[in-house]
């Protein structure tokens, strides 16, 4: 895994005000990892936060669907297939009209 550390002079070009917000992900082989809110969007009244893996910020980013329960907000993988097209698609629009600013 990368040595990179996020801050705001790490020249990554990623937003880093969201970095107070660190949670820990378990990925498919079992390996923690830290990662940071980088992107929020909605579709069909859900909340969808796109995560960086804290110490490789060059890794393709992770979608996850934003829950809440008595007030708590908490990530939620995203199980249905239909719904993470939708999301993908709607994010790949997103991160293509970024990148044509």
């Amino acid at each position: 895994m990368s040595e990179h550390k996020h801050d705001d002079d790490c020249g990554c070009g990623h937003d880093h005000e969201h970095e107070d917000d660190v949670f820990l992900v378990t990925d498919a082989d079992g390996v923690e990892r830290e990662m940071v809110i980088v992107y929020t969007f909605e579709s069909e009244s859900k909340a969808y936060a796109v995560l960086l893996d804290r110490n490789a910020p060059e890794a393709d980013g992770v979608i996850f669907r934003v829950d809440e329960e008595d007030g708590e907000a908490y990530l939620t993988n995203i199980e249905d297939e239909q719904e993470w097209e939708r999301v993908v698609e709607i994010y790949n629009r997103i991160a293509e009209e970024e990148a044509q600013q």
